[in-house]
């Protein structure tokens, strides 16, 4: 019997030799998010758990650096405010702690990724309605079969497996490539 880690592993290793498959909405996603960028709007993330730490993380890339130095972009993780989510979510509900922060600060042509393993998780869903209703891109950084969000998204780029932590692993590879595609396509690689 084979230790967890090599099972883990060798599950990683066929779900990324999979992958392939989803370059094309890799890069369309890659040039919309670029796109966004350069007429001077923002990007938004949003998710829960293991997906709120990739929101952050992907943020920080954008207004860090990812591969060189170059000018900071505007990338906002709305999971960081503990504030904002612990009023929202005891003055309204926690399906509103997303939507309303997006409400307040997105405008018409920035871009909403909204990270979900299942593709169903409330909160989420109820950021992409609000931010569909701003004019606001959505594209769904999802698992599984896509869930609701596949189908909500302006575009969705949806990881085929059923196991949270590989839907994650793969998430991560996926941001960096967005990121990556960010950088050359607005010249700053």
């Amino acid at each position: 019997m084979s230790s967890l880690f090599l099972r883990n592993l060798a599950e990683h290793q066929q779900l990324m030799a999979a992958l392939h498959t989803l370059e094309p909405a890799v890069q369309s996603a890659g040039q919309q998010l670029a796109r966004i960028l350069d007429a001077g709007g923002k990007l938004f993330f949003c998710g829960n758990g293991g997906s709120a730490a990739d929101s952050q993380h992907l943020a920080s890339e954008l207004t860090g650096r990812f591969i060189k130095d170059r000018r900071p972009l505007a990338g906002i993780a709305l999971s960081t405010d503990s504030s904002a989510l612990t009023c929202i979510g005891n003055d309204y509900a926690f399906d509103q702690v997303f939507a309303r922060q997006l409400m307040a600060l997105a405008r018409a042509g920035d871009g909403l990724i909204a990270i979900s393993t299942s593709g169903n998780s409330g909160n989420v869903l109820r950021a992409v309605e609000a931010a569909k209703t701003l004019g606001v891109f959505t594209l769904g950084l999802l698992g599984r079969d896509g869930g609701q969000l596949g189908q909500l998204c302006d575009e969705a780029i949806v990881v085929p497996h059923q196991v949270t932590a590989r839907i994650q692993e793969a998430h991560i590879l996926i941001g960096h490539t967005l990121c990556g595609l960010i950088e050359s396509e607005l010249g700053l690689d």
